[in-house]
């Protein structure tokens, strides 16, 4: 088989290697892409509509972000926002809710009311709804199964203007690639079906070998393989410093529209997971999902076999400075607590029974039977150990050799950041092989 070389070859179809794909072939000069994926499509794990929460995690609504992350993350959901009206992608997969974090007891409702204070400078838009308001714009929030007015104060931050919240990030990532090659004078390939067994570097070039023997070389490669990235870098002795502890998320459905938008709860500043929240699912006729729940699972990928677990425990690099990350986490009763009532919601049966007394924090009049295990959803998100020091690295982390190869890793909020990461790899690889990265044409765009 006739080698293929490539400026550069992208590792991974999702939605952050796509995005990546189309940034290169639209903003800079360079002429040869590949994209090289596991799978028969792009997004078929973590990024496709029901492996997330489908989110654009603006900052707004998040309570876990800092003043600072919240400006960041802002302008990176930005450009997704712009991306889609761009194209004209809004109501295709791209739709408007409203949203808002919402504030449970006295203590939450003080703290929403001193988050709204924070952040009203970065989103002038954001409005505070008390009990009453909330009454009118999202009743189920406030009023129990026999129609009363729920004992705890609520209160919540959030907007009702229209603004574009949520996304099939799978829908999005065949787009990318798709406008990819449309771009004049740029050759872009995609290899589906070809999972990357070994990523091998001779001099100044990388070749790649998959379990299907292709035949493709490539002067830069960014691999941006979800969970499996890590373990690729190990291969090549990179990273040698970290572990993947896979975090699995799993959701329930309701049968029918219970809330018109999106409902954030406040996040538990010492777990690293995400908060239960509940979404109009929009590949579910707009039935409410509610999530995720979060466990460590050995697999790199959630719904596949046993592969993917001998997988999982060479990523995870276990090691006592491994296993002391993880009993300092079981020590804090609050992360055990957690972790054993997320372990039971997988359970049949008690699952159920147990989710649904969280999730009525949300919806107070929500009852057993009005949910069922969304089963098929959820995905895995690798949380990365930081080995030398002994903690989880919370949000994305990143590995440049300064050699030619990127290794990427990025758990939620990972699809609202895809452009914005996709830049800095943009610019890192054009730098690295004497390319120009179009920075007028992305601000006048995107930025």
């Amino acid at each position: 088989m006739k080698e293929m070389h490539y400026e550069v070859v992208v590792v991974g179809g999702g939605i952050s290697g796509s995005a990546l794909v189309y940034l290169l072939s639209r903003y800079t000069n360079i002429k040869s892409i590949a994209l090289v994926e596991k799978y028969e499509g792009v997004s078929t794990l973590n990024s496709k509509g029901t492996g997330n929460s489908q989110t654009i995690h603006s900052g707004d609504i998040e309570t876990n972000y800092t003043y600072e992350k919240a400006k960041k993350v802002k302008k990176t959901a930005d450009m997704i926002v712009k991306y889609g009206l761009q194209h004209g992608y809004n109501e295709q997969f791209m739709f408007k809710h409203q949203k808002f974090a919402m504030g449970v007891g006295e203590e939450e409702v003080e703290s929403i009311k001193q988050r709204y204070d924070e952040l009203k400078k970065i989103y002038p838009y954001l409005e505070f709804y008390d009990r009453d308001r909330l009454k009118q714009i999202e009743p189920k929030v406030v009023f129990d199964e026999n129609s009363n007015v729920r004992k705890d104060n609520v209160a919540g931050i959030g907007t009702l203007d229209g603004a574009y919240t949520t996304v099939d990030f799978g829908a999005m990532s065949n787009s990318f690639v798709d406008n990819a090659k449309k771009e004049n004078s740029k050759h872009v390939d995609v290899y589906l079906n070809s999972e990357v067994k070994r990523i091998n570097q001779v001099g100044n070039k990388f070749y790649i070998n998959t379990i299907n023997n292709l035949s493709i070389s490539a002067d830069f490669v960014v691999v941006n393989a979800g969970a499996h990235s890590l373990y690729l870098a190990h291969k090549m002795g990179y990273g040698m410093d970290m572990g993947t502890l896979p975090m699995a998320g799993s959701y329930y459905l309701t049968k029918k529209k219970l809330l018109n938008g999106k409902v954030y709860m406040i996040q538990n500043p010492k777990l690293p997971f995400a908060a239960l929240h509940g979404d109009p699912d929009i590949l579910a006729d707009g039935c409410t999902r509610f999530g995720p729940t979060a466990i460590p699972m050995p697999k790199l990928e959630r719904f596949h076999g046993s592969k993917s677990i001998l997988e999982s425990l060479s990523a995870l690099n276990l090691g006592m400075d491994t296993i002391s990350v993880f009993w300092d986490l079981l020590k804090d009763s609050d992360i055990r607590n957690y972790l054993f009532r997320n372990i039971a919601f997988e359970m049949p049966i008690l699952g159920k029974k147990l989710f649904v007394k969280d999730a009525r924090k949300i919806v107070p009049s929500l009852r057993e039977d009005d949910i069922y295990y969304a089963k098929g959803f959820g995905g895995i998100r690798p949380q990365v150990i930081d080995k030398k020091n002994k903690t989880l690295m919370l949000g994305e982390a990143s590995i440049d050799t300064k050699k030619g190869i990127i290794f990427n890793m990025t758990p939620s909020p990972g699809a609202t950041s895809c452009l914005g990461n996709g830049v800095k790899d943009a610019k890192k690889v054009c730098e690295f092989l004497n390319k120009s990265f179009d920075e007028a044409k992305f601000e006048s765009e995107l930025g």
